[in-house]
């Protein structure tokens, strides 16, 4: 059987976004033929708040490599403490030297944020031959990046981006992202990217993880209030679409206010931050609609499996995106796969709006520009009306809409790219 390596400096239990992709293949990889080893940085050395319940999505069989990295306390007057790829580049290069002499595997993925163990793939080919494959969960250097205000730490890191990217990716055999537009937008970037070995793989979820939370869950009650959860960063660009969210809400509190008030409506994660409390983003504009009595808003991150039980926990889900089209959001499938019904908010033209549209299970709805916003204020209001007073008349969400965005289809996706970049 061929085997790969997979460089991801976080894996569970920490708990930022980006541990899923390498967890995702690490379970369904074998189930394509390939076996792959994990190298990741200890939990010892992170200093975002770790979840030890999430090792427990991790199949036992994972052969995980854990390496050390510089201390945060050494590093923090540089500014670097929460730069584990920038602190554990040199034990991350050994471990991956000595995995490539121990078992030769046939191919290696370097998966991010954070980026810059990425610089590891010129070395990687020059010493060993191997096939490398850049994973970019986000873009490196990016267009909001770029408008950092000068000498900041995000200006400073953007022009860091700018420079370290195309060294990068000059050593790539294969690039991968989670959209084409990310795809076109490199290739626009460096024309001299060979748009032919170039893939666009979403993050997508495990089914498997919303079962067993389910399975932990007392029955949802019916007789308090009708809980309408959002879990996720409530980005800048949201604002049109969460703006028309509570002006619906506020239609349908003028039009049955015996139905409005038992609505709740929780923001949790706003902010994308561990351990934040002031940072909300979301209740400023409820209190402008006048509906704030109904939206509460905990900006903190919360840890994976939490997040997974606030959706299971909770009567509806809610799902807004931005209003640029190409805002492709990976938090839609666990929205679908929680069994809940949902109400979603994207732009007409997004990815996403296609695949809510398809999966049934829901209400749909789509941002078009501000022309259209007092047409989607009354579906709003409906679709509100409609998953309080009868969810049931929405149905479920049809498993075959996201079963190409499930581990073992997003594996199989990677599997057949190793294949190709090892020609």
């Amino acid at each position: 059987m061929p085997s790969c390596l997979i460089v991801s400096p976080h894996f569970p239990p920490s708990t930022v976004a980006g541990v899923h992709r390498a967890r995702h293949l690490a379970k369904g990889l074998p189930g394509h033929g390939w076996a792959p080893t994990v190298i990741a940085v200890s939990p010892a050395h992170h200093v975002e708040s770790l979840d030890p319940d999430l090792r427990s999505l991790v199949p036992p069989w994972v052969r995980v490599v854990e390496t050390g990295a510089l201390p945060a306390g050494l590093t923090a007057p540089l500014g670097l403490k929460g730069e584990i790829g920038l602190r554990g580049w040199f034990h991350l290069r050994r471990a991956i030297g000595r995995e490539i002499r121990r078992q030769r595997p046939d191919a290696v993925l370097i998966t991010g944020s954070p980026f810059y163990p990425m610089l590891l793939a010129g070395w990687i080919r020059r010493r060993f031959g191997l096939p490398v494959v850049l994973d970019l969960q986000d873009p490196w250097a990016s267009r909001e990046g770029a408008t950092r205000r000068r000498w900041t730490k995000g200006w400073l890191t953007h022009r860091l981006a700018v420079l370290l990217e195309p060294r990068a990716l000059r050593h790539a055999s294969w690039v991968t992202s989670v959209s084409q537009r990310q795809n076109a937008e490199l290739a626009e970037r460096y024309p001299w990217l060979d748009p032919a070995r170039m893939s666009a793989i979403p993050i997508g979820g495990d089914p498997d993880d919303a079962a067993n939370v389910r399975a932990m869950l007392a029955p949802t009650e019916r007789q308090g209030p009708l809980r309408f959860s959002y879990v996720g960063t409530a980005l800048p660009r949201a604002a049109p679409l969460l703006t028309a969210l509570f002006a619906g809400l506020a239609r349908l509190r003028q039009d049955r206010p015996d139905l409005a008030a038992r609505l709740a409506l929780r923001f949790v994660g706003t902010s994308n931050q561990p351990g934040q409390s002031a940072d909300c983003r979301v209740r400023p504009l409820a209190e402008a609609a006048g509906v704030a009595d109904l939206v509460s808003e905990h900006p903190g991150r919360v840890p994976f499996l939490e997040a997974l039980r606030t959706l299971g926990e909770s009567h509806a889900i809610l799902m807004i995106g931005s209003d640029e089209a190409h805002y492709t959001a990976s938090k839609i499938y666990p929205g679908l796969m929680s069994g809940r019904p949902f109400l979603s908010l994207f732009h007409a033209a997004s990815s996403a709006h296609a695949t809510l549209s398809r999966a049934g299970g829901g209400v749909a709805l789509a941002w078009s520009g501000e022309q259209d916003r007092e047409r989607l204020v009354g579906e709003v209001a409906a679709a509100l009306a409609r998953i309080a007073a009868d969810p049931a008349s929405l149905g479920t969400a049809d498993p075959s809409v996201y079963a190409d965005f499930t581990p073992s289809a997003v594996a199989g996706q990677f599997a057949e790219v190793f294949r190709r970049a090892a020609r």
